[in-house]
């Protein structure tokens, strides 16, 4: 089955999306692809192309991913909050000629910076307009599911993004064997609030939701007030999300608002456990925690909706392999902590034009993801921290997560993050950056008092910062690069 072959699962009657007023059923949708594909294939767009999408959510977003995977191109889904030269970066490393945008983009001196001027853009409102009586050929009977479908650019926290080129057989596996664990049927409605160009967010809320031929209902922006809304229109049976909108949904809804919900699936970043038992209890919801990352498709584990385990992201999904290994890739001892590993259909065929940093990531035949992770007895996996924030400090592992876990649930704490920096005597320290609550106030003195009859003394934060907000990426993750350089200027 090939990624744009999903559309056709729903029954035609159907409502397959439902976008700020408007309803396209699965007949809709299918005959808005026909005429997008025709239109791209009018523009020039042929088998191989590599063809960018960026735009915030909606209904025209999907229907020009399928159009795009069903001519043979190759989609680029890039984040809208990117600056012009970040923009021009993703373009160039991935030999992009066409761009739909859901805006006018003044991307032309970013380009030509980068000797990159040949980029046609499309309006993704005019993508879905007729031209002409023409239709764009089939593709070729040997065009097989091995071919790639999309390349998705991480983030860049080390370095410039890489593009993980996934292929057609990678997205509707991991979409196949997500559904073994969630089990949607036709009759649920998935609020898809995180934006489109992130994996989780495409995998879990609309290719998921096409292969069981449910309902998708879009939110083209993220607020509390317009999530709530849309939860009681449209009577939503999941919502796909992140920890941070956990905890906002928490602060913001009635239980009443909440009522459709039978489960929430949660990824992107662990889930703080206060946040995530104030949730659970308030509106009695099920978490469904998983764990992906892009190279991956990018589920690799969740939690079942019937038997959740709350600090823990789930058993491997069906048809993904894992191990936990140390630094010499030596597997640990079960329980122990150790880098994941991961095998199975859904795994990268490697970073675009990126031979080197294939090599290190798909090492003998294993994902190495750089999560420091455990399994119990059950086969739940529980992520430690990342191998980048794990802190050393005179020879002993720090995993700044166990930290964050229990300032969470400090009286005021809003939000909360500790970096490794540098010290003198014991090579690495941790700076706790945090935020409090409306009406709260929190004095160092009794915070570092509640961590040191908590914690073992060595990881205690050396330093403590209270700052107004946690800076963000796009997805909601407290992003920790930006607090890195944000200390590394305040100690010049």
């Amino acid at each position: 089955m090939l990624v744009h072959d999903l559309i056709w699962r729903g029954r035609p009657e159907d409502v397959a999306i439902n976008d700020q007023g408007r309803s396209l059923t699965y007949r809709a949708l299918i005959l808005s692809v026909t005429i997008c594909r025709s239109r791209l294939y009018a523009d020039g767009v042929r088998m191989h192309d590599h063809v960018a999408i960026y735009s915030h959510n909606c209904a025209e977003y999907i229907i020009a991913y399928m159009a795009i995977a069903s001519l043979g191109a190759v989609v680029v889904p890039i984040n809208f909050q990117l600056s012009m030269r970040e923009t021009a970066f993703i373009l160039k490393n991935a030999d992009v000629h066409y761009l739909i945008s859901d805006q006018p983009l003044d991307l032309e001196s970013s380009l030509s910076a980068y000797e990159h001027d040949r980029v046609q853009t499309i309006l993704i409102s005019e993508c879905v307009k007729p031209v002409g009586s023409a239709s764009a050929p089939a593709l070729p009977e040997d065009f097989g599911a091995d071919e790639p479908c999309a390349i998705i650019y991480t983030s860049g926290t080390t370095g410039m993004p890489k593009g993980a080129v996934l292929s057609h057989r990678n997205l509707v596996m991991n979409a196949i064997s997500l559904q073994q664990v969630v089990r949607l049927t036709r009759k649920d409605n998935i609020l898809c609030v995180l934006p489109m160009y992130h994996c989780f967010a495409w995998t879990c809320a609309v290719l998921n939701e096409l292969y069981t031929g449910s309902s998708i209902t879009v939110q083209d922006s993220f607020t509390p007030k317009k999530t709530i809304e849309l939860v009681r229109a449209h009577k939503i049976t999941v919502i796909v999300m992140v920890p941070s909108i956990c905890s906002l949904l928490t602060k913001l809804a009635t239980p009443d608002d909440m009522r459709t919900l039978r489960f929430v699936m949660l990824g992107g970043t662990p889930l703080p456990l206060p946040i995530g038992e104030a949730f659970r209890t308030k509106f009695n919801v099920p978490i469904v925690e998983g764990y992906g990352l892009s190279e991956a498709s990018p589920v690799v584990t969740m939690n079942p909706p019937e038997a959740t385990r709350l600090g823990s992201v789930g058993p491997a999904i069906p048809n993904v392999r894992i191990r936990f290994v140390d630094a010499h890739d030596h597997d640990v001892a079960q329980g122990e902590p150790g880098e994941l590993l991961v095998q199975g259909p859904n795994i990268m065929h490697g970073y675009l034009c990126d031979a080197n940093a294939t090599a290190e990531a798909l090492k003998d035949g294993w994902l190495h993801t750089g999560d420091i992770a455990r399994i119990d007895e059950d086969g739940y996996v529980y992520i430690v921290d990342r191998i980048k924030d794990m802190i050393i400090s005179m020879g002993e592992n720090i995993y700044p997560r166990e930290i964050e876990e229990l300032l969470y649930a400090f009286p005021g704490i809003h939000e909360a993050a500790v970096i490794p920096i540098e010290d003198s005597l014991r090579g690495q320290a941790g700076c706790c950056y945090y935020s409090v609550q409306p009406g709260f106030s929190v004095e160092t003195r009794l915070l570092k008092k509640y961590l040191q009859d908590n914690l073992a003394l060595f990881k205690i934060p050396r330093e403590f910062r209270q700052i107004d907000k946690l800076p963000k990426t796009s997805t909601g993750k407290i992003a920790k690069r930006e607090l890195r350089d944000m200390y590394k200027n305040s100690s010049k």
